[in-house]
């Protein structure tokens, strides 16, 4: 028998060019293999397909479809191989800065882009979009980014950019093509200024009738005569000829410019390429050309399989194939019976990145055409296997509108659970087949076939074909009915019939993007009187296998549908069935069973409407539905003030990083080009929380090839201790504190290599006793010995006259930093004695220098930082970044090479500290009315297994207790414990959220008690002018009550309040919720001596300008403040102005850029050394007035005057004693108020943030856009912080929570529907003595994300009243949906409670720390 021909080299095309990839690396990602040819605009985020940060757009031809498809995938999972006939397309292919394309520079422009790393991923996404449909909708574009996660921005100014390409589809401007889509004319030629609601916009607006009142936004209407209000401006204007809102002026002036999107000028699908996806390509099998130069191709042949064996023996995958043809696929499989059969890969992907598992020999299937068909049968459809589900959605909706709804509702209920399957970047790769190989036990799509009783159907050699019902198809965890000789050839759905309802749900911790708590199919067949005559509810998350709740079908059918007896019968059936143990996997055992239950419920109401069954249910069938399922597009809305006293500071200038970001041309520490010969480094992580080391053997991985050392604490030349108090080792000489600590650093050639070697190495250990949660730390006692305390009045008189004395506490649990630029670090020797580079992505160069230095012994100044920028910092890499830089000074130290290290996702997750949970234990004493008299309150903090920074982080957690309250008594004491966990660390807000977070819980409780709304006791009890805080500060410059009252009246609290009220006694099972909260937020390091900056500024001769100052750019714009106040004092346009980057060698001895003062810090002493230079260069202005600076600073450098000046800054008059209560803790106070608005479907835990009108008093911005960026970023990590990101630990110690997979940051579906943000005005400061009477405002805004909890809470409140339940509510954060789902107490949670002697000497799953 002849063999089939087969290749082994891989031809794809990217960015245009083809390329050949000969006997390429089978383990190889195709990021891996980009970021190797010097493609690093694509950027490592999570490596598991979970942030979007990977993003490239690949296309191929479907010769199925016989079209192009171009797709958004995740590079991180793609293998290489996977690319044969496809054309690549990375950020780098679009534009460059000189000459960008229109999405790049929207999205930096309109102020998209931030900390810069993840936008190539939202670049990628929105021109994938773009590819496919050029005139999208606004649905659309926000669709698009399901797969993409944004730490820094809130995602508002993403979404605007972007949807200033859904304009084209939908301006009264645009004609319509006879294509369908749509051209607009440019704004100029429109007549339109680019403002939301500009007059020439609005046809139905008649000119006769004077301005159009309606828009509101900046717009004034048309003039009587027709033309444009703004006539021949950039701008619409009022009648007085100012503009309306200066933030709305700036987004007009720089759309107005944006060049136009023509989609015929994009990359061309190389016609090439769709002859050889047609099995006709002009190449032989080497991949070279056969064109004989007539035009004519000669020769032309097949496209063959591949079949490629690995040159590497250590590689995980040995073998590839790729077969063509099921009876190829068959062939490989009957050689191979263990074969990994590999479609998405997004499954294969993330068990050999986090499991380590390894599969030999790898098969891809997806470019099998036998299983991409689809088939229509009379009864039945059969999808094939392999189709995407992308493609499997747009399936679902073709068949849903040529059919009749009562025959598709299976389809309906597939297509309405794809909404919510993953993200773009895996539906667009991920199979069918692939997600019931799998056997997920919370796969979305299993029990919804189940239920609609659906069959896989088997296909092995010789042509034979079997159909398993999905009911008979899982064995098992992970275990199917699949033989090792079959493949699953497609999978058969039957039409529904007349009387039959089938809906899908599910619930997960995150909208879109999540993987399920619990999933369901739930389907009923009645006939013409009712009666039930078949049944299936199917389940996911309830059990090891999907699973049919058989007992309560059986229950069902012959009954009556829509008789409430039945509907009791088949809860109580449900829920005894899936009951689940209080240790399950996955815990949230109460959860999962209340789930489980409100699902039936929810379909009984809904297909009881759907029936026309007249019951009690059906009448609130709209209360069930799905909100998504109509969803609300996002909309945001910026308010600020024109400056006119200056002509640079305090404009909406764009980050001057964003276009190199977009294009994917600023470069990261994992960016930079390897230097010869150069290490990576990996970590040896101890697996337990607490044990003593007995022994470490390096043997086994040294025996590895290319493995150069191992170094363990013996290796530390230096001293082996850091942190401010110097109890914790650089390596661990005798005990590890914590899981996941470092125990011994391997140097490898290859980060692969050196990770196999980390997991080769040997430890002994003898485990010891671990605390983990703040809570049992209090209990025995394990605390740090140092204390805060604050004392004012008498707590026990006040207490003892209050009208009531409540007791309780409150909790607030951590938060991963997630930025999306793991920890990274690069170690290079100079070669000459000790003298070293690091380049580190650090908020803290100076510490970075001077613990590296003690690291190795040598004098700190042979060492020096580099910081270009972050991905991200948040904090997070304030003092933990500092370990990761001293590992890789370790080991360039001991092999003379350069030594890198970028850490994977989990690893960061498992080593770094996060922010501190907090507990608060206090009584208070107040009025009737709700006033407070004296409270006194233990705060206590899990700090981790060091100090760290939680001392810093203590203290301002209780001296921001009182938030924005005059308390008359107060007793706040506050300790950390010591527990075996990461070391807790700096975050945004560093311990003021908590501290606020505590006290605002009490005063809920308080509100219950009283029967009032919370606003009212925040009123009530608010700082006044002049009042003195429990740290004896005076709040002179106090504006809180004022945006109180300004932002009410804006927002119209009051008339929201009524409306939410009312609509809450309408509706059973959805409640609303309305929260008005301050924040006073002190800016200032705890610390004294930190509280100073300085700068290095140079003007060289041909008068451009290098400025070097303290602070490090981690996305919140600090070089382009810095660069923008060096323009105005120097009189220069800021393009003169160029900012390197941050090293201590030009900025000696800097604070960390932290504490939201380094732009007050550094930013003055940038003032101050471009002052002196000014001062020195004005003799040279005044005798050349019209000369331009470059030959003034010739003619200065000629005379001999120094054009270089060195700035220095340190606040005055700061400085506090916390023994004595004395002294000046912060500089001033950044100020804010917000409102937000929530709707919780109380059946499931799951709500939508509806709105959120926010005030920031940021003083005199120094650049109103960046800041307002910041409000809304910083609004959405605090947003995340108390809803979604709940981070749990395994009992024993592990971590859980370690990557985007069961770790939920907000993404864009989770912010506020409709985003206000404003910025107080006009206002006069008698004590705000910064640069240019700005405000730090990094930090401050964070808190008021807690505003979207508090209004959960509110609506949690409203559900219980309706049951009765009148006690006050405690409730912990984050508030996730099992958290509000338990707390809505009605029959069917106290149906799921697991009684307590059922937990007694039980562990959970997981737990809070």
């Amino acid at each position: 028998m002849t063999s089939t021909p087969t290749r082994d080299n891989i031809l794809f095309y990217l960015n245009g060019t083809r390329v050949v990839v000969s006997a390429p690396d089978l383990d190889q990602t195709l990021l891996q293999y980009l970021r190797s040819t010097g493609l690093t605009g694509t950027k490592l985020g999570c490596g598991e397909g979970g942030c979007g940060a990977c993003t490239v757009m690949v296309s191929r031809y479907d010769t199925v479809e016989q079209r192009i498809v171009h797709a958004s995938v995740n590079a991180c999972l793609c293998p290489l191989y996977t690319m044969d006939g496809k054309h690549v397309i990375t950020v780098e292919g679009l534009g460059t800065t000189k000459n960008p394309h229109p999405v790049q520079e929207r999205i930096a422009l309109l102020h998209g882009s931030q900390c810069g790393f993840c936008t190539p991923g939202f670049v990628m996404s929105l021109y994938t979009l773009l590819r496919n449909n050029p005139n999208p909708s606004e649905l659309e574009i926000e669709e698009c980014f399901d797969g993409n996660l944004c730490r820094c921005t809130g995602y508002r100014p993403i979404l605007d950019a972007a949807k200033t390409f859904a304009e084209d589809a939908w301006k009264p401007s645009s004609t319509v093509n006879v294509d369908g889509t749509a051209t607009a004319m440019p704004a100029k030629e429109a007549g339109g200024c680019g403002i939301d609601g500009c007059c020439k916009l609005k046809p139905e607006a008649k000119v006769e009738d004077g301005p159009d009142q309606s828009s509101g936004d900046g717009c004034c209407g048309a003039k009587k005569d027709g033309r444009c209000c703004r006539e021949d401006s950039a701008v619409c204007v009022d009648g007085d000829g100012k503009a309306d809102n200066e933030a709305e002026r700036e987004k007009a002036a720089v759309i107005a410019k944006f060049q136009k999107y023509d989609g015929s000028s994009e990359l061309i699908f190389p016609p090439f390429l769709i002859r050889y996806a047609k099995g006709n390509p002009a190449i032989n099998a080497n991949g070279n050309s056969k064109d004989d130069g007539d035009g004519d191709v000669d020769d032309e042949i097949q496209r063959l399989p591949l079949s490629i064996a690995s040159q590497n023996p250590s590689s995980w995958c040995q073998h590839f194939y790729r077969p063509l043809t099921l009876d190829g696929l068959l062939a490989v499989i009957e050689q191979h019976p263990q074969a990994k059969l590999v479609a998405g890969n997004s499954e294969v992907g993330v068990e050999m990145r986090l499991k380590k598992s390894k599969f030999p020999v790898q098969v891809y299937i997806n470019d099998v055409a036998e299983l991409q068909a689809i088939e229509e049968c009379s009864d039945k459809v059969i999808f094939g296997a392999n189709i995407s589900l992308e493609r499997f959605a747009r399936a679902l909706d073709a068949l849903v509108q040529r059919h009749a709804p009562e025959r598709t509702q299976s389809f309906a209920a597939l297509r309405e659970n794809l909404r919510f399957f993953a993200g773009n970047q895996i539906r667009n790769v991920a199979t069918i087949a692939g997600n019931i190989a799998t056997a997920s036990p919370i796969s979305d799509l299993n029990p919804v076939f189940m239920a609609a009783k659906a069959s896989v159907i088997l296909a092995s050699a010789h042509g034979k074909r079997r159909a398993v019902p999905m009911s008979e198809f899982f064995l098992g965890y992970r275990r199917t009915a699949m033989q090792p000789s079959e493949v699953i050839y497609g999978v058969s759905v039957p039409f529904t019939a007349k009387g039959e309802i089938v809906r899908a749900f599910k619930q997960a911790k995150r909208r879109d993007d999540d993987i399920a708590i619990v999933t369901c199919g739930l389907r009923v067949l009645v006939d013409g009187s009712n009666k039930v005559v078949d049944a299936s509810f199917a389940y996911g998350g309830m059990a090891p296998t999907t699973v049919l709740a058989a007992r309560a079908a059986d229950c069902a059918i012959g009954g009556a549908w829509g008789d409430a007896e039945l509907l009791d019968r088949l809860m109580r059936e449900v829920q005894a069935q899936l009951r689940l143990d209080y240790t399950v996997p996955g815990g949230m055992a109460e959860y999962r069973t209340a789930l489980a239950v409100s699902f039936v419920y929810k379909f009984w109401a809904i297909s009881c409407r759907a029936l026309g069954i007249d019951s009690a249910e059906a009448l609130m069938a709209g209360q069930m539905e799905d909100d998504a399922a109509e969803r609300v597009l996002c909309k945001g809305k910026q308010q600020y003030a024109s400056v006119t006293d200056r002509a640079i500071v305090g404009k909406g200038v764009a980050h001057l990083s964003a276009l190199r970001q977009t294009t994917g041309e600023a470069r990261y520490i994992d960016d930079m080009p390897a230097v010869a010969g150069e290490l990576y480094l990996a970590l040896v992580l101890s697996p337990h929380a607490h044990a003593r080391i007995l022994s470490i053997d390096s043997e086994p991985a040294l025996r590895i090839s290319g493995v150069h050392r191992v170094l363990t604490a013996r290796d530390v030349p230096g001293t082996n201790c850091w942190n401010i108090f110097h109890d914790e080792e650089i390596l661990p000489s005798e005990e590890v504190h914590y899981s996941g600590q470092p125990v011994a650093l391997v140097l490898a050639d290859n980060q692969r290599i050196a990770q196999e070697a980390a997991r080769a190495v040997k430890v002994d250990y003898e485990p010891l006793p671990a605390v983990l949660t703040v809570r049992d730390a209090v209990d025995q006692n394990a605390l740090f010995a140092e204390e805060r305390v604050l004392r004012n009045g008498d707590v026990d008189r006040e207490l003892a006259h209050s009208d009531h004395v409540l007791s309780g506490e409150s909790y607030c649990g951590a938060q991963e930093h997630f930025y999306l630029e793991t920890m990274a670090s690069i170690t290079v020797p100079r070669g000459e004695g000790d003298e070293y580079d690091i380049y580190a992505s650090t908020q803290n160069p100076t510490e970075t220098q001077m613990v590296c230095a003690e690291t190795l012994g040598v004098p700190a100044s042979q060492i020096v930082c580099h910081v270009k920028r972050m991905g991200g910092g948040f904090g997070g890499k304030e003092s933990r970044s500092v370990l990761l830089a001293a590992f890789t000074t370790l080991g360039a130290y001991h092999t003379n090479r350069s030594v890198r290290i970028m850490l994977d996702r989990d690893e960061d997750m498992r080593t770094s500290g996060q922010r501190h949970p907090f507990l608060g234990r206090w009584t208070v004493g107040f009025s009737r009315a709700g006033k407070l008299r004296a409270l006194r309150m233990r705060v206590f903090s899990n700090g981790g297994f060091s100090h760290d920074l939680s001392m810093g982080v203590l203290e301002r957690a209780v001296s921001h207790v009182d938030n924005c309250y005059r308390i008359p008594a107060t007793e706040i004491v506050g300790r950390v414990c010591r527990t075996n966990t990461q070391s807790n660390t700096a975050f945004r807000s560093f311990g003021g959220c908590q501290g606020m977070f505590l006290l605002e819980s009490m005063l809920c409780e308080i509100a219950d008690k009283l029967g009032k709304h919370v606003e009212e006791i925040r009123a009530l009890n608010m700082y006044r002018k002049n009042d003195v805080t429990p740290f004896s500060q005076t709040l002179d410059d106090w504006n809180v009550p004022r945006m109180w009252k300004q932002l009410g009246e804006s927002a119209q609290y009051a008339e929201r309040r009524r409306a939410v009220d009312e609509f809450n006694s309408r509706s059973q099972f959805r409640k609303r919720g309305l929260a008005q909260v301050p924040t006073k937020f002190g800016i200032s390091f705890g610390v004294k001596h930190l509280n100073q900056g300085m700068s290095l500024v140079h003007v060289y001769m041909d008068g451009s300008v290098l400025v070097a100052h303290g602070g490090t750019e981690m996305g919140q714009g600090l070089h382009t403040k810095m660069a923008q106040i060096a323009a105005e004092t120097l009189g220069l346009p800021l393009s003169s102005i160029f900012i390197s980057e941050t090293a201590t060698n030009t900025a000696a001895n800097t604070s960390p850029t932290a504490a939201s003062a380094s732009s007050d810090l550094n930013g003055y002493a940038v003032y101050n050394a471009c002052k002196e230079l000014a001062d020195r260069l004005r003799p040279y202005r005044e005798r050349m007035p019209q000369e331009p600076f470059s030959k003034i600073a010739r003619v200065a450098y000629l005379d001999r005057c120094s054009l270089t000046a060195a700035g220095h800054y340190a606040t005055p008059d700061i400085g506090f004693d916390w023994q004595k209560n004395e002294g000046l803790l912060y500089f001033y106070f950044t100020q804010g108020v917000a409102i937000a608005e929530v709707e919780l479907d109380t059946l499931t835990g799951a709500h939508t943030t509806i709105r959120v009108d926010v005030m920031m008093d940021v003083g005199k911005s120094l650049n109103k856009a960046l800041d307002i960026g910041q409000i809304e970023g910083a609004f959405a990590q605090g947003q995340g912080w108390t809803t979604s990101e709940e981070f749990l630990y395994f009992p024993s110690g592990p971590l859980f929570t370690q990557g985007p997979g069961n770790y939920k940051i907000p993404s864009a579906l989770d912010i506020p529907r409709d985003f206000r943000v404003s910025l107080l005005e006009n206002v006069e400061y008698n004590t705000l003595k910064t640069i240019y009477s700005s405000k730090g405002i990094g930090e401050p805004p964070l808190f008021l994300g807690s505003s979207v909890f508090f209004a959960l809470r509110d609506a949690v409140v409203a559900a219980r009243k309706q049951r009765g339940i009148q006690s006050p509510l405690h409730m912990e954060s984050p508030a996730t949906p099992e958290i509000l789902r338990l707390a809505c107490v009605d029959e069917i949670v106290e149906l799921a409670r697991i009684p307590e002697t059922m937990k007694e000497g039980k562990v959970p799953f997981v737990v809070r720390i």
